[in-house]
């Protein structure tokens, strides 16, 4: 008499099937695949959807973390002397596009640009090692897996390739073209890519879920910052500055392209006709600042008639 097969204990713990009807012991689903809550089987099936617009935008979000990162370094260890940075400017971004092709070819379905992946339901997908069960209260089943594959690790893949390419072009880019002015932001990126591996590792769900609000609120401030170190706050001395120089043009423009990218993985434009639009308000926060800084400038505070 065959022994009744009942549903596997846990959210993520799956049994794997084979061809001839035999069903293994309940476990970890293999990388890839996931339990199917549809019956009591809790067979593990193979994942065949494909990412989300919004899961997308939250690969391009870590995407875009390093690029930043990158950028903010070769600009900061050279504040005293910044001219020759553009080349390596231009090769931290060709970097990350190359590392983001590379990584979309080696993913599955290898070869392509496409992604196969599993649909994230809720936040507990990303933590599944924190839900192994424990059906006699005695011993633990483990089931840890990649229940949001391959958002998880994909992102771990892609810093892998862009610190391979980076160490494999900017050292040469930087001794040649930029008199080793690149050095000290190659030193910053063997720390920060180690750090942005571990913040994937522990935050990724809390990551998916509020990157669109954290990137509007740190654009903003990041923002207020650059225009706030300026020394003239005057309005028609801020707008000269920012209209005629080309690296304060490059800093502004990058802001209002944060704004837009915020305003669309927020809305995920779902209704085009009505959100569309709002990527027209972009410019609003500088402009705001622009036009109010002499109202707020504390050098005018002692002005003020009492």
């Amino acid at each position: 008499m065959d022994m009744e097969i009942v549903k596997c204990p846990g959210i993520y713990c799956g049994r794997n099937g084979d061809t001839s009807g035999n069903f293994s012991l309940c476990g970890a689903c293999p990388r890839g695949t996931r339990r199917n809550d549809s019956n009591d089987l809790s067979v593990c099936e193979l994942c065949g959807d494909t990412p989300y617009f919004y899961d997308w935008l939250f690969l391009g979000f870590m995407a875009m973390i390093s690029l930043l990162l990158h950028w903010f370094f070769i600009d900061f260890t050279n504040s005293r002397n910044r001219t020759g940075l553009v080349i390596l400017h231009i090769s931290a971004f060709i970097e990350s596009v190359l590392a983001a092709i590379l990584t979309l070819l080696v993913s599955e379905p290898a070869g392509s640009f496409s992604l196969r992946s599993c649909k994230v339901l809720q936040l507990s997908d990303w933590y599944t090692m924190l839900y192994n069960p424990s059906p006699d209260y005695t011993t633990t089943l483990h089931c840890t897996q990649e229940a949001v594959y391959p958002l998880y690790t994909i992102v771990m893949v892609y810093y892998a390739f862009s610190l391979v390419l980076m160490m494999l072009v900017r050292p040469f880019l930087s001794s040649r073209f930029s008199n080793h002015k690149g050095t000290k932001a190659i030193y910053a990126a063997l720390y920060f890519f180690p750090t942005l591996v571990l913040v994937q590792a522990v935050f990724a769900g809390l990551l998916y879920y509020s990157f669109p609000y954290i990137l509007i609120v740190t654009s903003l401030i990041t923002l207020a910052l650059h225009l706030a170190n300026f020394e003239n706050q005057d309005p028609k001395s801020l707008l000269k500055a920012n209209v005629t120089d080309g690296r304060n043009i490059a800093i502004m423009v990058g802001h209002w392209v944060l704004h837009g990218y915020a305003i669309i993985s927020i809305t995920e434009l779902r209704d085009p006709q009505l959100h569309a639009p709002l990527i027209a308000l972009v410019p609003f926060p500088a402009l705001f600042y622009v036009l109010t800084s002499y109202y707020t400038d504390p050098d005018k505070l002692d002005q003020v008639e009492r």
